[in-house]
């Protein structure tokens, strides 16, 4: 029987080879670290679906952050709990930029957080309006960036929603404040946990009108031409791990910084295989975020921020 006369194997004998070799690069650079901020004072309220996490009173988020900016972790992602819910979602959240100044704060611009029905916009007569929604959008956006957010993150899936965020900015002296759209925002399953931990469950019907149906992929390549056509400086796909391929065609078609969002189910899916002993989980995280990163996420949005980077702190990887 004749010998192979190609041995990929032996690039993969070695640990160090394998290193060597290796295509895609994780690094703690990589990671915004999501995070929910409430009213109160020293809350730190676990969140039963996503273990490890909590909601965060605002001297405790400040806490969390000084903890990541010292891992090296580069950016936050902060989502704001109200006290109160109102049908326009009018309250703002308080920001963490002046107590860490090395730390990109990044928020999420959306109304379903702080709205009593749920959903991402203005509803009147039980529809969801694109065009009155748009307003509220531009107003919060504003409101971060004279917070002190570094960047802004649209997530409602509006249609013009980028075009009236940048030119609200810009008039308002924020033209170099960069926008992190949502572009390519499925309506997913895998956003469950993190709606127990945002209260922002749709009170009636659901997001299927607005958010894009997981079925299509060409679409997502509009919305993401869209959104840059609009003013967006970063695009992004959510979920990831289901979402791999719109990843990877995005980026070969785009060319342009991308996030990926490795949303709460993604997280909670690992964690709770990982605690059963189902999987090892240190390399079952690592993996996954890996993929996210080979397919063409230049920046990765993950729960796992702080765990993927002890790990990689102590030389674990995927060996």
């Amino acid at each position: 029987m004749p010998h192979p006369m190609f041995r990929p194997r032996r690039l993969r004998e070695k640990p160090l080879l394998r290193k060597m070799v290796r295509e895609t690069a994780l690094a703690v650079d990589d990671f915004v670290y999501p995070l929910f901020v409430q009213h109160g004072r020293g809350v730190r309220e676990p969140i039963a679906s996503m273990p490890g996490q909590s909601r965060l009173s605002v001297d405790e988020l400040v806490k969390e952050c000084k903890d990541a900016a010292g891992m090296g972790i580069p950016a936050v992602l902060l989502f704001g709990l109200p006290a109160e819910k109102d049908p326009q979602g009018s309250e703002a959240y308080a920001e963490v930029k002046e107590t860490v100044p090395n730390l990109l704060v990044i928020t999420d611009v959306c109304l379903c957080e702080y709205t009593s029905h749920g959903h991402c916009g203005v509803v009147e007569d039980g529809t969801v309006k694109n065009d009155p929604t748009l307003e509220l959008l531009a107003r919060t956006a504003v409101s971060h960036a004279e917070a002190g957010a570094d960047v802004i993150a649209p997530s409602d899936m509006m249609d013009g929603r980028v075009a009236a965020i940048r030119e609200a900015l810009d008039e308002a002296s924020y033209a170099e404040t960069p926008i992190m759209a949502y572009s390519a925002k499925y309506a997913s399953v895998f956003y469950g946990p993190f709606r127990e931990a945002a209260d922002s469950t749709p009170q009636f019907g659901d997001r299927r009108a607005y958010q894009m149906d997981p079925a299509n992929a060409q679409e997502a390549m509009r919305e993401i031409a869209l959104d840059l056509d609009e003013g967006a400086d970063i695009i992004m796909v959510k979920p990831a791990l289901p979402y791999l391929d719109v990843i990877a065609r995005a980026k070969m078609e785009f060319g342009v910084p991308l996030a990926a969002y490795s949303v709460s189910g993604e997280y909670a899916m690992i964690r709770a295989a990982g605690r059963l002993g189902w999987l090892d989980e240190e390399r079952a995280i690592l993996e996954s975020l890996t993929a996210i990163r080979r397919a063409g996420a230049d920046i990765v949005i993950t729960y796992f921020a702080k765990d993927a980077a002890r790990l990689l702190e102590r030389g674990t990887h995927l060996r």
